[in-house]
């Protein structure tokens, strides 16, 4: 007999993407940014660390708030930080869904939205894409009639598609929220800076960012939520009554005033990324045009698991990613594998080892 709640019993969790522990990888397998955070972000860690640790931090990060709402144009009431962008998805889930609620997003996606609709025992509806990772206007139809809450990643991830406005309008729910996550928004050609907020329903959207991307802090743990101030008095009420610790509030702090650092980089990351996808086309890949610091490349003839075999042997790392009944895809079970754009060398690298496996005579 397990003592689990029976929806953990069954739940498989979450798989993060592979963390080697010895040197000498190529790791363009979990989306971390290749370049280094600011000077500003060091200086800043150094500072507080000589400070007193030995207390709690702001429990509400009221200077971090106010430096994320200069940026956005905002309140400071309009923004929660958190652990991450995660544990924003995370109160959110926790806050607004029931074991009778529906909770919907599109599919192939992120599959962590899943998982953290099944902690909640809530029902999830995947809202379909079509093969070109375009909506099917019936699934969205039914989710904005029947979910609570619709989670949309955009840029899309495995595919790094971006969509509209409009696109996004049509999905908030009739009686629920809709939240994006815009966790790689900052790599978009045309990045935003929260205007989604100012003409979707007031008090209906949830936007989700972090700092593991574009501002080169995956180890620092850092995210936060913008929304109407109603929705982060709730949001509040369900977090831990510290969740950012004084480290990683005084790195974000920094790496929002540094934004030259961080629009530097992600020009780099957009630059690198069309060298990188045309050498894959090159390579007989099919590539879905990103706005994200990654691409989904498929290959019509190979397998993409002994490709990513391939690759592991030569200590590059990509992600192989398989989705299950995917009703475009053949046997309705997608495969590809979404590669992380990495500095040029990096890129160079994983090119040619990717040329060794596949070969170039397609």
């Amino acid at each position: 007999m397990s003592l689990f709640r029976a929806n953990i019993e069954r739940m498989a969790g979450y798989v993060p993407g592979e963390q080697p522990q010895d040197s000498g990888w190529i790791k363009l397998n979990t989306n971390e940014n290749p370049y280094p955070p600011s000077p500003a972000v060091v200086e800043a860690v150094t500072r507080a660390a000589r400070g007193p640790l030995n207390k709690y931090p702001d429990p509400l990060g009221t200077a971090f708030r106010k430096a994320a709402a200069t940026l956005l144009d905002v309140d400071p009431d309009w923004i929660i930080p958190t652990n991450g962008s995660d544990e924003v998805l995370t109160l959110i889930l926790r806050a607004f869904v029931d074991s009778t609620d529906t909770v919907a997003s599109p599919y192939p996606s992120y599959i962590l939205y899943e998982t953290l609709g099944e902690l909640q025992a809530a029902r999830f509806a995947r809202i379909g894409l079509n093969a070109d990772w375009s909506w099917n206007a019936e699934q969205v139809a039914t989710a904005q009639d029947t979910a609570k809450l619709v989670l949309v990643p955009n840029p899309n991830s495995p595919s790094g598609n971006l969509w509209s406005r409009a696109e996004l309008l049509s999905l908030v729910p009739r009686q629920g929220v809709l939240v994006l996550d815009e966790a790689y928004g900052d790599f978009a050609d045309v990045p935003h800076r929260g205007e989604f907020l100012r003409e979707a329903p007031a008090g209906r959207v949830i936007v989700t960012r972090s700092f593991s991307k574009s501002y080169s802090l995956a180890g620092v743990r850092l995210g936060y939520g913008v929304a109407h101030p109603d929705l982060i008095a709730g949001l509040r009420k369900v977090k831990d009554s510290y969740n950012c610790d004084t480290l990683s509030l005084a790195a974000g702090i920094a790496a929002l005033e540094d934004q030259r650092w961080m629009l530097d980089n992600t020009a780099k990351v957009r630059t690198t990324r069309t060298r990188m996808t045309s050498a894959l086309k090159a390579l007989g890949f099919d590539v879905v045009p990103s706005q994200a610091n990654f691409v989904w490349a498929t290959h019509p003839t190979r397998s993409h698991r002994a490709i990513y075999e391939g690759l592991k042997a030569r200590k590059i790392l990509v992600r192989f990613m398989t989705y299950r009944d995917v009703p475009t895809a053949v046997d309705g079970v997608l495969t590809g594998l979404r590669i992380s754009v990495g500095t040029d060398a990096e890129v160079d690298r994983m090119l040619v080892g990717m040329g060794e496996v596949v070969g170039n005579d397609e």
